[in-house]
């Protein structure tokens, strides 16, 4: 495994951030790493970078434990922070040639990176010449110029316009051929067209983690229900493979159900046993914008 993460919990003070985190990443996949702001997403990968300790638990990254084996942790991992670290008075080639130093890499790799990341033409400017979507290049030419075996991606499209999201996409496409890549970001649509699999947490638990071509099939099913008197939680939670009922107005709920059954037949019996009425029942399509939505709302 590259990553393994088992029962991380971080305390701030009173503040439990993290509670009781366990998954596991193997080598060459692309995860997506989701959950609203506050969630517990760049604390996570703080631990996992080492940047901070957590309070309880176990990381191990290509084998080595973060607490006791740092140095190799940082030498194996490859991590672009949300706000990505840069000085903008230097030039390209000069801030690659000093992160290259600390590294211990020569200059035939720096040329290499800059290659890789799409950089060529702008290699001779100075960073704050640069877009935003150029200096998220820059960051990730720094991430790699280690050649490390996972890369950490902390919210790295924020703030870049279309066309940059489709180069920068297509990009840590093209690096997750080689390297195990967990991927932090807001964007729905970045995970569905780059992710092999998403993992979203919501206040500091794990909410679903599941393969992406696993969720196209259908394994979670949503529904959109009105009944003509006012419903309960306690009492919709009788329905079987409720995983998440989320309250959309006075009569109307939108349910969501962990099986590919159709649970429609099902409702229809909750509310004959209830004595109310079904007004309305339809199904919805179950996309990651939707079930992220029905987990963490």
């Amino acid at each position: 495994m590259s990553i393994e993460v088992v029962e991380i919990s971080k305390y701030y003070g009173e503040q439990k951030a993290l509670n009781n985190i366990s998954f596991k990443i193997a080598s060459g996949e692309i995860v997506g790493f989701l959950g609203p702001n506050g969630a517990g997403k760049s604390t996570l990968m703080k631990i996992i970078t080492n940047f901070i300790k957590q309070s309880e638990g176990v990381v191990h990254v290509n084998g080595y434990n973060v607490e006791t084996e740092s140095m190799k942790v940082k030498a194996s991992v490859g991590y672009l922070p949300e706000h990505n670290p840069l000085y903008l008075d230097l030039y390209v080639k000069e801030y690659l040639h000093f992160n290259a130093s600390i590294h211990n890499v020569g200059k035939k790799r720096i040329e290499e990176v800059i290659t890789q990341v799409g950089l060529n033409r702008e290699a001779h400017k100075k960073i704050k010449q640069l877009s935003k979507g150029y200096r998220q290049r820059v960051g990730l030419a720094a991430a790699l110029l280690h050649d490390p075996e996972v890369l950490i991606l902390d919210e790295p499209t924020t703030g870049l316009d279309p066309n940059q999201l489709v180069e920068i996409r297509s990009l840590i496409k093209s690096i997750g051929k080689t390297k195990t890549v967990l991927f932090s970001t807001h964007i729905m649509q970045e995970v569905e067209a780059i992710c092999d699999r998403v993992i979203i947490i919501n206040k500091g638990r794990i909410v679903t983690d599941q393969n992406l071509q696993t969720l196209k099939k259908g394994q979670h099913q949503l529904l959109e229900v009105e009944f003509n008197v006012s419903v309960s939680e306690a009492q919709l939670k009788k329905l079987p493979h409720l995983s998440k009922c989320l309250h959309l107005s006075e009569n109307t709920w939108q349910l969501s159900f962990n099986t590919t059954e159709d649970m429609r037949p099902n409702v229809f019996d909750f509310a004959q046993e209830q004595g109310i009425k079904l007004l309305k029942s339809s199904q919805k399509n179950q996309d990651l914008e939707s079930l992220f939505r029905s987990l963490t709302t």
